[in-house]
């Protein structure tokens, strides 16, 4: 027994590499089953022959967006349901749901049933609230907390590069490739359903990982082989033993260079397995979570907003010149839709370097919360630079646009894991850590449903006025709002502890 216990004692010294591994493994099937819908959901609804065709992109977009509507109205519900039974197995309910969600999708004959298969798997998934409490809850140490959580973004940076490739690929099989896939057959009878079996067969080996391989990481719900015999649990005590716990009373371990809590004696409600009552509506709470929804919004904007403009019609770069008005801006930059392609790959390889190389060492080194800050101020200038690409000559044109891709990349890709820091520091107990991560994710979720919508109409409005850079203007104001936002996010100081000498001075505010 006692080797047992031994050799399933995780080192908190060390880097949680496996059981991350285990966690991205999970993680990145949801990501490509979600977005393969992307490349073909126009043409599917085509083949519904759902009102006419400039119906088609409505439906589409109401399609898409279900997903995240029914995420929003749950993703608080799950949160909170695994503070009660654990992260594990809303996690695997979660992939579960998404993949009865793809299969539905598959064998949908009218618009209704995909749908409702779509609602059905974002009412089923929490997974993006698990999964940040579970990263969390994994790591213990603060300078461990930069690397691990760009992991999951970097995930689904991949998934969401892999997902449009399997939905364009495996997209009506039998026109693509009649040799393999007769007339008459079943893809030939469901042709966007092999796209759907692929990513539901990969959300099944993700379950069959998470079930076989991933611990549960709830802090009242550790197995006992996790800690040492005399270690009573509480939700004061470490989720991971510490190596001098048997010496001094267990501490929260964090980094005045992080901006973060290290050995803060935050008053706790008398631990209870059976109550959860713990407000999680704080000040400093809802601070971070309407950062994160005012970021979520504006980074969608441009996520929805770049192919449209890159596609639309370009004004010859003469014109553009004999005019005195700085707001004239009238169509976008002419590409075509293969150009389009491999500007948002190479995107994703910037977004994949920003997540791997850029993020942990500046975090590191510049500090959590004023790198926030930073970066939040900073933002707007990702959205006003967008439409002065109109006014570059055709020989500079790409370099410009990768120029504001790597700007916009920094930005976004440094924000996001730094509110998820921030949101697990501001979280007053483990206990109510997924009910925070759920308000989050809900949050998220609504904002992602009503930014493309608003985005579209600016964009339709501003190109009858000649001023596409409307939209892009607006999703400026936005960030604005969030730059100023931003300062209610306050930094808690507090005492901090001396590793080397045990010696304890309190830091002062």
């Amino acid at each position: 027994m006692a080797l047992i216990k031994q050799r399933g004692r995780r080192d908190p010294d060390k880097f949680p590499a496996f059981q991350l591994f285990v966690l991205a493994i999970v993680r990145l099937a949801e990501p490509i089953a979600l977005t393969s819908i992307f490349p073909y959901a126009w043409a599917l609804i085509k083949k519904f022959q759902i009102g006419n065709e400039a119906d088609a992109s409505f439906y589409a977009g109401l399609l898409i967006s279900s997903f995240a509507l029914a995420e929003a109205l749950m993703g608080m519900y799950w949160g909170g349901l695994s503070d009660r039974i654990g992260r594990k197995p809303v996690l695997l309910l979660g992939c579960v749901g998404t993949m009865f969600s793809m299969i539905m999708v598959g064998f949908a004959y009218n618009i209704w049933i995909a749908l409702i298969g779509r609602v059905i798997g974002g009412l089923l998934n929490g997974n993006i609230a698990v999964i940040q409490t579970m990263v969390g809850e994994l790591v213990t140490k603060p300078e461990h907390e930069p690397k691990a959580y760009s992991i999951m973004p970097f995930v689904w940076s991949v998934g969401t590069i892999i997902g449009p490739a399997i939905g364009g690929l495996f997209a009506d099989p039998h026109e693509s490739y009649p040799h393999l896939f007769p007339t008459g057959s079943l893809f030939d009878r469901f042709p966007y359903l092999l796209p759907n079996l692929i990513c539901a067969g990969l959300l099944l080996v993700s379950i069959l990982l998470g079930y076989f391989l991933l611990e549960e990481t709830h802090p009242d719900m550790q197995p006992r082989i996790f800690l040492p015999d005399d270690i009573f649990l509480s939700e004061n005590t470490p989720l991971i033993e510490t190596s001098d716990a048997m010496k001094r009373p267990a501490v929260d371990l964090r980094d005045d260079n992080y901006g973060t809590v290290r050995g803060r004696d935050i008053p706790q409600k008398k631990a209870d397995p059976e109550k959860h009552d713990i407000s999680i509506f704080s000040k400093r709470i809802m601070a971070v979570v309407v950062s994160l929804s005012i970021f979520t919004y504006h980074s969608m904007t441009f996520d929805h907003l770049l192919p449209i403009f890159f596609e639309d019609d370009r004004v010859p770069f003469h014109a553009l010149l004999h005019t005195a008005n700085p707001l004239y801006s009238p169509g976008g930059l002419g590409l075509s839709l293969q150009a389009v392609g491999v500007i948002m790959a190479v995107q994703g390889i910037i977004a994949l370097f920003m997540q791997a190389v850029v993020f942990p060492p500046m975090a590191e080194r510049v500090g959590v919360h004023r790198l926030f800050i930073y970066i939040t101020v900073l933002h707007p200038i990702s959205y006003f630079i967008v439409p002065w690409l109109l006014y570059v000559p055709d020989n500079l044109l790409y370099p410009a646009i990768y120029f504001c891709l790597a700007v916009r990349n920094f930005f976004s890709i440094l924000l996001y894991p730094l509110l998820l820091i921030l949101i697990k520091e501001a979280t007053p107990s483990p206990t109510v850590l997924g009910k925070v991560n759920g308000l989050a994710a809900s949050a998220g979720a609504a904002c992602r449903m009503v930014a493309p919508p608003i985005a579209g109409y600016l964009y339709a409005m501003g190109r009858k006025m000649d001023c596409t850079a409307l939209a892009w203007y607006g999703s400026t104001l936005v960030a604005i709002i969030g730059a100023v936002q931003c300062f209610a996010v306050k930094k808690e100081r507090a005492r901090r502890i001396a590793h080397e000498d045990g010696l304890m001075s309190e830091a002062e505010e």
